[in-house]
């Protein structure tokens, strides 16, 4: 198991915890609008990093951005090992080719 896989595991046993002892379960008390709104968040403070050039700080955004990317996902019931399918599929395909073999919206 590896990091990303030991963090969802945390995240989905702080589901149901004590809000006032746990950040993850307050979020989870909060729903789906805050949990959106902090992921949100995060990415921008990540992209502001980049284009400062601070890495250090970028990389701290970024594990703040996995984190609530990873609570997002719980909420909405999926487990990493989906995302880890999906990225697999796409493995060997271009970007470029992967978003034209898209159905339109």
């Amino acid at each position: 198991m590896g990091p990303l896989d030991r963090l969802f595991a945390k995240i989905e046993a702080a589901r149901g915890g004590d809000p006032a002892t746990s950040y993850t379960a307050k979020l989870f008390q909060r729903g789906r609008p805050k949990i959106a709104q902090k992921l949100g968040e995060e990415a921008v403070e990540a992209v502001i990093e980049l284009m400062r050039g601070d890495k250090p700080a970028l990389i701290g955004e970024s594990a703040d951005l996995l984190y609530h990317l990873m609570v997002c996902w719980a909420e909405a019931g999926i487990a990493p090992d989906e995302v880890w399918a999906e990225l697999a599929r796409r493995e060997g395909t271009s970007g470029i080719a992967e978003k034209a073999a898209r159905k339109p919206a």
